[in-house]
């Protein structure tokens, strides 16, 4: 009673000059009121921007002072133009037995106003907060490619629900766990309201608890036509840049639905597989002669593994007694086993290729292609266009060596060589036309 009356007394100045100007009482009162309210605003319009800048040059000062990047980052998310705002809010709240005096049946209703602002305000600072540590953690080595937008999603839904608890309980003057009490009954409802995002959640726990998948990492989804690098992970979406530099958005549950490639062990491992083959034409498949030996060893790289293995042929044969008229009695060697040696002393040699991961060349079952001759190695740079670069020096040397061999790569008949074969079979038709003599007689 003692503050109604201090209160009304200290607005009479103001009320008594609107009368003096012939205002009736009615209308003074309302625009007593008015123009009580229009200052209490401008005071905490002027505590707030002063407020503001206060908070901002001392962390502006403060940062400037410090190595780490947390205090920075408050400034670019805001938190001290959120936390300024409860200068006005606390003008406003001592303001309003003076504002309302006269009108007593206003003020419950002006406090839960208040109240809910003050809610408000609590959910920005806190939003903007947590993403200053959310950004942070990104700066972090620990926590740079894990999925830390996907928590911090999780942390503000949390609060924007309990903020929202706290407003209705402001509004309808019930506690908050009769309203949780009053919601159990429509539990369904919310589950299915919110699935994607109860999905979300489980699937980034999942992610970051298994280590699928990390900021950075290289993953195909080609049910998605995702096909690149992972930009960001949050509560229900993964974003992929691919190669094309276009976004593929991938809900984030579907990491564990459904199946993906992540390329990252190619990264760590520092090789990128090559699993490419040269198809042989058969026909141009066979034993080597004496001769055929002589002239390959000229090839340095096989030099030696020619040498050695001849010499434990020709000594098989000879206490074997083999009859060597036929190339194809007893042991002999090929041409596209040769060239088989030369592909794997070549990939070996090759300063390129991952000497500490598999090193292959492998003979696959004939088809009608050919029979391929598969390589089957790392490059040690695992750079797209490196990579590329490494597979194209390697089988260009490799396509051009295999005639050095008498082996021929198969291919199917060019529109040349259909030309070729038409005009060579094709008769002249000179030749057609029946002898003059042959026509007299």
């Amino acid at each position: 009673m003692d503050t109604i009356i201090s209160s009304t007394l200290s607005s009479q100045w103001t009320y008594d000059k609107l009368l003096q100007l012939g205002i009736p009482a009615g209308t003074a009162l309302y625009l007593n009121m008015l123009l009580l309210l229009l200052l209490v605003l401008l005071l905490g319009y002027a505590g707030c921007t002063i407020t503001r800048r206060l908070m901002l040059g001392a962390v502006k000062k403060f940062a400037s002072r410090t190595a780490t990047q947390f205090d920075d980052l408050l400034l670019q998310n805001k938190a001290a133009l959120h936390v300024a705002q409860l200068v006005p809010l606390a003008i406003f709240v001592q303001a309003i037995p003076y504002v309302f005096a006269d009108f007593e049946a206003w003020i419950p209703w002006v406090r839960k106003l208040t109240d809910i602002y003050l809610i408000l305000v609590s959910l920005w600072i806190f939003n903007a907060l947590l993403r200053t540590c959310r950004d942070f953690l990104k700066t972090t080595h620990t926590f740079r490619d894990k999925p830390v937008d996907s928590f911090a999603q999780v942390f503000i839904i949390i609060a924007f629900i309990i903020s929202g608890l706290m407003i209705f309980s402001t509004l309808t003057g019930k506690s908050v766990w009769a309203f949780i009490t009053a919601m159990g009954a429509a539990s369904a409802i919310l589950l299915l309201v919110f699935k994607d995002t109860i999905l979300g959640f489980v699937a980034s726990i999942q992610v970051s608890t298994n280590d699928m998948v990390r900021i950075g990492d290289w993953i195909t989804m080609e049910k998605y036509g995702a096909d690149g690098a992972v930009v960001e992970i949050n509560l229900t979406t993964v974003k992929v840049q691919n190669w094309d530099k276009t976004i593929t958005t991938i809900p984030t549950y579907y990491l564990i639905s459904d199946s993906f490639k992540n390329w990252r062990g190619m990264q760590v491992t520092g090789g990128r597989r090559i699993k490419r083959s040269i198809h042989i034409k058969i026909s141009s498949i066979k034993y080597v002669s004496q001769e055929d030996v002589a002239r390959f060893s000229k090839i340095h790289l096989i030099k030696d593994y020619l040498q050695e293995r001849q010499a434990r042929i020709d000594n098989y044969n000879q206490v074997n007694e083999i009859d060597k008229s036929l190339l194809i009695n007893g042991r002999n060697m090929t041409n596209v086993g040769i060239f088989r040696a030369y592909a794997s002393a070549y990939i070996a040699q090759n300063e390129n290729v991952h000497k500490e991961l598999t090193m292959m060349v492998r003979q696959l079952e004939p088809t009608t292609t050919g029979m391929p001759i598969e390589l089957y190695l790392f490059a040690n740079d695992v750079r797209w266009v490196y990579y590329e670069q490494i597979m194209a020096d390697i089988f260009d040397h490799l396509l051009a060596a295999v005639k050095y061999f008498d082996l021929e790569v198969f291919e199917h008949p060019a529109a040349d060589d259909l030309r070729f074969l038409a005009n060579k079979t094709t008769p002249d038709k000179a030749s057609l036309l029946p002898d003059v003599e042959t026509l007299k007689n």
